[in-house]
């Protein structure tokens, strides 16, 4: 079993701080309240923009990989591709099939592309954004010995 999420990094929690602060410097020409009400409402919203785009998941449990909102079963994967920093922006960007999935997160510089098999799938690859890459494909490697048995 492998579960990972991909959340952000502790610096990007400034933002939403930030966007407060911005919020209260606009509404302080209302009155004060209105710029403690617009600090508040600031940073929680921004709080749960970052919570929600951190909160991506890849889990390989019971034969399938989870990647975010798409569930594949390991049988119709292929050959996974542990990608350098340097591989995956190349794989992000000129060498990118605009039919792939693509599990993006902009702060994890590592991934994993994993051929698609399943001749009814036009999705030729999966790219997935993950800091472990090679766990992933040794989890993956691992589940799919366990569907054949």
């Amino acid at each position: 079993m492998y579960d990972e999420r991909l959340t952000v990094p502790r610096s990007w929690w400034l933002l939403p701080v930030a966007v407060g602060l911005t919020l209260a410097l606009i509404l302080i020409r209302v009155s004060g309240p209105a710029a403690l009400i617009g600090l508040v409402v600031g940073v929680a919203a921004g709080a749960v923009a970052i919570s929600s785009y951190g909160s991506a998941r890849i889990r390989v449990v019971q034969g399938s990989l989870v990647a975010g909102q798409a569930r594949i079963p390991v049988d119709a994967l292929g050959t996974a591709h542990a990608l350098s920093p340097s591989e995956a922006a190349a794989w992000r960007g000129p060498k990118a099939d605009p039919r792939a999935f693509m599990l993006l997160r902009s702060y994890v510089p590592t991934a994993l592309r994993i051929e698609v098999t399943d001749p009814a799938d036009p999705t030729p690859y999966l790219y997935l954004s993950t800091r472990s890459p090679m766990k992933l494909a040794q989890a993956l490697d691992e589940a799919r010995r366990g569907t054949r048995a």
